[in-house]
């Protein structure tokens, strides 16, 4: 037998028999909850009177988080039968809807983000001869990372636009400048135009890199939500390899870089398109007091049958509260700073890690080693990032999004390390290029496995509904801040101390990022937005912990 006791309340929590009761005092009668023995939950659960009284008079409560947990249904306390005697109403309904088409719409924009990122690699040799700046590194340079200055722009301006239109909405804005972008590149007759080409289009990959993951975290069910959210990073990487692919006729055809960035006009207009028929965001109409069109998006989403429990749900939560959206101060407040502060880490220690300097120097590794086509070379390392994220895509709601982190950031501490030590140790030096080429492989699929993936999927899982969109767009803009900086001096550091040196920094990063994770990640498989939202919402770490507890 084993015991919880709850402070501050006559409740306590045991295993009898081998199955565990819950017991609260109620208006002077003792009512037990019978519950399966193989949850998690025990210290961190707030069993008050009150809690139960809140249940039935339909005033959501920490307590009422617990007893809502999809596996169980809802129970219901009443003043004069005993709670024992009370099996759950209803169990989880059967969704009869399907989120998948509007995953896959919402999908165009993580191809595009992809596509954009990638298709200039291809096309600079070619557009700059045609532009006249092929002796002028300076405007090349521009070229190049003016996507990644307007990506921080537009990452910001998202999460404002989307909490004030809405996701739908945001999404069709959000075409103009992808597609107008890529007009303006493939046009383009000097520098200046194809400059401005790259800003627009980087401010749409900005808005889209915070917009997809959050609109996909907020419409996909719980039990596949691991799956449906790490598709965005899957779809990025196809973009990645189809301008890889759209780059193979330039040997042949040096003008065709204009058809590589006009093609991606095509996308653009379907994902507006697409969009104008998907489903609002049901947790966004509900935070804005639209009861009714929140009401129509869940039965479109997942059918008639779920319209009630996910409203439930939504109310248990406190989104439909009468505060006002948060502002960008907001987010530094008390309240939320630990929280935001977790999800500017996560990217942080992503690109800090090393993935782009890693891909951008794989050419040269992959040379050592005799592979002198670049092609093959992108191709490699491209493959088994779409690899190792079908993985992810398969574990993450089996596995858990913080065992994926520590496995995927131990795995490029380790590859890091190889890499180091196949450019400085003689005794491997008769291996150094197959070494290198094997270390860089296994760098990219163990960040393909946890760090590229999670981090956009845990932080709209992990941040309240008030400040969701915000939040994400602040991470998000950490993410394109680290990565422009990384890639002005990524070089600079490398000639200064090595190439050696640089990558057992990186390790040093990734080792750090383990230690981060495991003591201040928490883990949200299983859980709807709205349990986390509450449990996180609980005034100590002990409550959210067991809370968020993992079901195995």
């Amino acid at each position: 037998m084993m015991r919880c006791a709850v402070k501050g309340g006559a409740a306590h929590v045991g295993v009898v028999g081998g199955e565990r009761r819950s017991s609260s005092s109620l208006g002077g009668r003792r009512s037990v909850v019978r519950m399966p023995e193989d949850r998690g939950f025990c210290c961190g659960v707030r069993s008050r009177a009150a809690d139960l009284a809140g249940l039935e008079m339909g005033r959501p409560s920490a307590a009422a988080g617990f007893f809502r947990s999809p596996r169980y249904g809802r129970v219901r306390a009443t003043a004069g039968v005993d709670a024992e005697d009370i099996l759950p109403d209803k169990v989880q309904a059967k969704s009869s809807g399907n989120v998948l088409p509007y995953v896959g719409v919402a999908c165009l924009g993580a191809i595009l983000f992809g596509y954009h990122l990638g298709v200039v690699n291809g096309a600079l040799e070619y557009l700059s001869k045609d532009l006249g700046i092929a002796e002028n590194a300076v405007l090349q340079g521009w070229v190049v990372s003016t996507t990644l200055a307007g990506a921080t722009v537009g990452s910001f301006t998202g999460g404002a636009l989307a909490d004030k239109l809405g996701r739908t909405r945001t999404f069709i804005l959000d075409a103009i400048p992808l597609a107008l972008g890529a007009f303006l590149s493939a046009t383009a007759q000097d520098v200046r135009t194809m400059i401005i080409g790259r800003l627009l289009a980087g401010v749409g990959i900005g808005i889209s890199s915070a917009l997809v993951p959050l609109y996909i975290s907020e419409i996909s069910p719980t039990e596949i939500r691991g799956a449906l959210g790490s598709v965005n990073q899957l779809f990025i990487c196809i973009g990645i390899l189809a301008a890889l692919v759209a780059g193979l006729p330039l040997a042949q055809n040096p003008a065709w870089w204009r058809t590589m960035f006009g093609i991606s006009v095509v996308p653009s207009i379907l994902l507006a398109l697409g969009m104008a028929v998907s489903p609002e965001s049901p947790r966004w109409l509900f935070q804005q007091g639209k009861l009714s069109q929140a009401e129509a998006a869940i039965k479109k989403l997942y059918g008639k049958e779920k319209v009630t429990e996910v409203m439930y749900d939504l109310k248990a939560s406190g989104q439909g509260s009468n505060e006002a959206d948060a502002s960008w101060f907001d987010l530094f407040s008390k309240r939320y700073l630990k929280v935001v502060s977790m999800g500017a880490a996560l990217f942080l220690f992503q690109q800090l890690a090393g993935i782009n300097a890693v891909v951008y120097y794989s050419t040269s590794v992959f040379r050592s080693a005799g592979i002198t086509s670049d092609v093959a070379a992108s191709a490699l390392v491209s493959a088994a990032n779409v690899f190792g994220t079908v993985i992810a895509s398969s574990l993450m709601d089996k596995q858990g999004r913080k065992s994926l982190l520590i496995t995927s950031f131990s795995g490029m501490a380790a590859s890091m390390l190889l890499l180091s030590l196949s450019f400085t140790w003689k005794a491997l030096a008769p291996y150094s290029g197959t070494l290198a080429v094997v270390g860089t492989v296994l760098y990219v699929l163990s960040f393909a496995l946890g760090a590229g993936p999670v981090p956009a999927l845990l932080l709209p899982e992990i941040f309240a509904s008030r400040i969701r969109a915000k939040a994400v767009a602040l991470s998000l803009g950490m993410h394109w801040i680290c990565n422009f900086f990384i890639g002005l001096y990524f070089l600079s550091v490398v000639n200064k101390f090595g190439i050696s040196t640089v990558y057992l920094g990186f390790a040093s990063v990734c080792a750090l990022a383990v230690l981060y994770i495991a003591g201040n990640v928490v883990e949200t498989k299983g859980r709807s937005l709205e349990e986390i939202e509450r449990a996180l919402s609980l005034p100590s770490k002990a409550d959210a912990s067991a809370f968020l507890v993992s079901d195995d």
